[in-house]
């Protein structure tokens, strides 16, 4: 039985004792918490009273309060994600079309086999866990975001960048295998890149002026430090998506050349996560505005990013720039800083 099962609490709603006594017998089995509400009045003050409650499984037709009207109320009061599996029959398509337009996730058959309800709520925990992990990964990316001068629109436009160039050599370089899913990874945790920065201490990552070469060299640890840290996350949770966190924070100073930190790796031996995070940095921190300086024209960032091809940056990457470039000025613009 997984251990975590017993941390997944279900609430199963229908007017049919029977019905409620086959789900709970075979919930139980697989370890989870299962409680019961003869209709959906009685399954919404159980909600009330218990808000830990993340997945419902629901009949529809139940008299007074049904399963549709159920479903708009969860979606309507929720402070969290509720996974909601509805219960119907196998000829009723339009009552299915109907409950996935209000709001439900999933679906079982009646008569329901067991079999097929252990996987679905397999997949409804998935999906919740993904819930948390991304809440984790907003968490960690505000808090480095307090901790270093980065400012306003800074994690939305490196988001949006690397989604740009991700899809981008999804479409047209088929020779790095990468998916339109990597291009959502990338984007996703991209706000992770200098997670490590807060482990730097505030005169040096708040010093207005240059940094010394002691300073640098403390202040180049944070790749390393928030590569450590999300590798450690990676190990307990095996999540792809944590492995290319990972790979952005520890490697996005690497150069093309050979000449970055924290490893000094060279060409393909950069991640192409990490690749693709460098030129969405450099292009963001020369657009923006900083107490030291003004933000670049656009043609100039483009000038300086040109002269650092297989230098700095990525041949490919930069093409990939080059032919979005037009839409990289629409989210500059987009999300300019106010000031």
């Amino acid at each position: 039985m997984p251990e975590n099962n017993k941390l997944q609490k279900i609430i199963v709603v229908d007017d049919d004792a029977a019905q409620r006594l086959l789900l709970r017998m075979c919930l139980e089995g697989e370890g989870y918490e299962v409680h019961e509400a003869d209709s959906g009045f009685s399954a919404q003050n159980l909600m009330e009273k218990h808000p830990d409650f993340r997945i419902v499984i629901t009949d529809l037709d139940m008299p007074e309060l049904n399963g549709f009207d159920l479903i708009r109320k969860i979606r309507a009061r929720e402070l969290h994600y509720t996974y909601i599996i509805v219960l119907t029959s196998k000829d009723d398509e339009a009552s299915l079309v109907r409950a996935f337009s209000t709001g439900a996730d999933d679906y079982l058959s009646k008569p329901v086999n067991p079999n097929e309800l252990k996987l679905r709520i397999q997949g409804a925990i998935r999906v919740l866990r993904q819930e948390t992990q991304e809440e984790l990964i907003l968490a960690l990316a505000k808090l480095a975001e307090y901790r270093s001068d980065e400012t306003g629109y800074h994690l939305e436009r490196v988001q949006r960048y690397c989604r740009l160039l991700a899809m981008d050599l999804c479409e047209n370089c088929p020779e790095l295998e990468i998916h339109a899913q990597f291009a959502e990874e990338i984007a996703r945790v991209s706000p992770l890149h200098d997670i490590g920065k807060v482990a730097i201490p505030d005169n040096i990552l708040h010093k207005a002026g240059k940094l010394t070469t002691a300073e640098f060299e403390i202040m180049k640890t944070h790749a390393a430090i928030g590569g450590q840290i999300l590798k450690d996350i990676y190990a307990k949770n095996g999540s792809p998506y944590l492995k290319v966190a990972y790979e952005v924070a520890m490697y996005h100073h690497e150069r093309y050349d050979g000449s970055g930190y924290p490893n000094g790796l060279k060409g393909e031996e950069i991640p192409i996560a990490a690749r693709i995070m460098a030129l969405a940095d450099i292009y963001d921190a020369m657009a923006t505005k900083r107490c030291y300086k003004d933000p670049f024209p656009h043609d100039t960032i483009k000038k300086i990013i040109l002269q650092e091809r297989n230098k700095h940056l990525d041949e490919i990457v930069i093409n990939a720039f080059l032919r979005q470039e037009d839409v990289w000025i629409t989210v500059r613009d987009r999300f300019a800083e106010n000031g």
